[in-house]
């Protein structure tokens, strides 16, 4: 039980079906939702079918196999291990069986026997046709059994009555087959001796039928030998069955008879979800439908899986394009509105490039201004000055004649204009300025210089 989340126990019968779940709680399992209908249509999905939940939720589905389908045999083995009784069980299927071994499915349960030796098992047995068929049934309503039980076995292990009643004891119930059929169950103090279905005519003298039939399972008990006296007479069965049943049974036996209540389908469905889930392999399930359905519930998680997987893709597509598509509605405009400014700041542009090459002749005028100060102020009178121009905006050139022997003078100059300040700061570098450059031809010597403004100007390319 340790490994079911929960049961869900399924009864189909003609006039209605009950689906009933139950929960794994504290090593047991309690009554949970409850479902029942009497159209032929689906069950609920959210009860019966599996999904993703399963796998870490395992769910156990059981269908009660109807009884009309199910042959019960109760026989007596030497107590051993569950395999070594099955191997007991299949060696004595042909003389259990009422078809053909290879026509059947059938499984075994082992019941509480009083002798340390022995233990007692009761065969269940059911046509693989029939099977086949009530599984056909249970996949159109989509419930995909993981067993098939016959409910019947819990009815009997719920004999508690037994240790009272104590000698042999024979206890019928009707409506195993219809209103018209019981099961006697007869016991010798609480070892299960034999089960059979009593039938009573639609027609006739049903008195008459009923008592032929018990005496012929009488005889059949005293010649095995487990039967050695008038047994005590017990009828499980509610009160719809029980008027007629009761009245039919007095008249046949002119014995005591007790009325017992059976386990109701709530009860019944609960033991049958606890035995389940104890219980080892698929027993009356065969094992290529057990072996189908785990691949189509693999194969429908896979199928989930991928649907799933197509939704988030096609979402995050959509979620893609759509938020592309607002980007570049938004992209769009703001090239139109680049567009639309373009020309503005074109002009802008151009006015600026404009505005700051004038505003730069107006410094390098102020800059000549101060040049030409200097020059007037520093130039030796033995000195002439032919040429005084600017080149690059950021460069000043001297250039004149003196005779040969003013060359210290014309050095000097050349040093105190290097050295010339302005307000404080120094009007020309040091190191970027040329040489003085004398050249003497016949008496007069030509001299040239190239001085640097400390603070010149960059070079502005105006926009046409």
């Amino acid at each position: 039980m340790a490994r079911w989340n929960s049961c869900n126990v399924l009864h189909l019968a003609f006039e209605a079906h009950r689906l009933w779940q139950f929960d794994a709680k504290g090593g047991k399992f309690v009554p949970g939702r409850q479902h029942q209908a009497s159209d032929g249509g689906p069950l609920p999905p959210r009860m019966a079918a599996k999904s993703w939940n399963s796998l870490w939720q395992p769910k156990l589905n059981v269908a009660w196999l109807p009884a009309g389908e199910v042959f019960l045999r109760v026989i007596e083995l030497p107590r051993s291990a569950a395999e070594e009784t099955r191997s007991m069980v299949e060696l004595q299927l042909e003389k259990l069986s009422p078809m053909p071994v290879a026509q059947i499915v059938w499984t075994f349960h082992t019941l509480a026997a009083a002798s340390a030796e022995l233990q007692n098992v009761v065969v269940v047995i059911a046509s693989r046709a029939a099977v086949e068929n009530f599984l056909g049934k249970l996949e159109g309503r989509g419930f995909q059994a993981d067993r098939l039980e016959a409910p019947f076995l819990d009815q009997l292990e719920a004999a508690d009555w037994l240790e009272a009643a104590g000698g042999v004891t024979a206890c019928l119930y009707p409506g195993f087959r219809g209103p018209d059929t019981a099961l006697a169950a007869w016991w010798s103090g609480q070892t299960l001796r034999n089960l059979s279905v009593i039938t009573l005519p639609a027609n006739g003298d049903r008195v008459k039928s009923l008592r032929e039939q018990l005496t012929q399972l009488c005889w059949a008990g005293e010649m095995e030998g487990w039967l050695t006296g008038s047994p005590g007479w017990h009828l499980a069965a509610d009160e719809a069955m029980a008027g007629e049943w009761e009245t039919l049974l007095r008249e046949t036996l002119n014995e005591p008879l007790k009325v017992l209540p059976p386990l109701p389908p709530e009860e019944l469905a609960a033991r049958t979800a606890r035995r389940a889930a104890g219980a080892a392999g698929p027993g009356l399930l065969p094992a290529e439908f057990a072996e189908r359905y785990r691949q189509q519930f693999s194969d429908r998680l896979w199928l989930h899986g991928l649907y799933a997987a197509g939704i988030v893709y096609a979402i995050f597509v959509a979620v893609y394009f759509a938020a592309t598509t607002a980007l570049g509605y938004k992209a769009r405009g703001l090239e139109k509105q680049a567009s639309d400014l373009g020309g503005g700041y074109t002009n802008v542009l151009h006015l600026q490039a404009e505005y700051t090459v004038l505003n730069e002749r107006a410094q390098l005028q102020f800059e000549a201004l101060d040049c030409w100060k200097l020059v007037a102020e520093k130039l030796p009178e033995a000195l002439n000055l032919q040429r005084f121009s600017f080149s690059g905006g950021d460069r000043l050139n001297l250039s004149g004649t003196t005779t040969p022997d003013q060359l210290n003078t014309l050095l000097d100059f050349n040093t105190a204009m290097q050295n010339a300040t302005v307000n404080g700061k120094p009007m020309f570098q040091t190191k970027g300025s040329s040489p003085v450059n004398p050249s003497t031809r016949g008496g007069t010597t030509s001299w040239s210089l190239s001085l640097e403004l400390a603070n010149s100007l960059p070079k502005t390319e105006v926009f046409r």
